[in-house]
């Protein structure tokens, strides 16, 4: 324990914790909040679970997508660390609904889905990692079912997935 830390914040902070966790019980009890049962990972996985970029893209149903210049895609040219390349990613596409995010030469290329409600501002910053150097895709998905990408080759000198 932290020298700066007492036991009574201790003790009161795992009342807390446990009085947050009993409420969250009986919400779920009552029926007034349902436990999440099935994974985003789970219900895409064969997409998450592909090995090859071809693959990925045609369990994610997008191998048809066609660039785009409304959205931005922002990264490095040339990452230090394939452990953490951080990537922005806007879609100016009216009606966007899901951006994923696809490393070609990744061990298994889906890295990143996103979903987004109505009026939410369609824009992520994730760090991902990077096996090696690779084109990196960004998948858009419009409420119309279509489906846009843009992409960038990404440089990497040191890599951050095992093979």
């Amino acid at each position: 324990m932290p020298p700066s830390r007492s036991h009574g914040d201790l003790r009161r902070h795992l009342l807390r914790a446990g009085g947050a966790g009993s409420a969250y019980l009986a919400l779920i009890a009552s029926g007034l909040l349902a436990p999440t049962r099935v994974l985003a990972a789970e219900w895409q996985r064969p997409a998450f679970t592909a090995t090859n970029f071809a693959d990925a893209l045609k369990a994610h149903g997008s191998q048809t997508s066609s660039e785009h210049r409304e959205i931005t895609f922002n990264a490095p040219e040339i990452a230090e660390n394939g452990a953490q390349v951080v990537v922005d990613i806007t879609s100016n596409l009216p009606d966007t609904q899901s951006i994923a995010i696809f490393v070609e030469k990744n061990p298994m290329p889906l890295a990143a889905t996103f979903n987004f409600a109505n009026g939410a501002l369609p824009q992520v910053r994730v760090p991902l990692k990077m096996a090696e150097t690779s084109r990196v895709r960004a998948v858009i998905r419009t409420a119309d079912g279509k489906r846009w990408h843009a992409q960038r080759e990404i440089k990497v000198t040191l890599g951050g997935c095992a093979g």
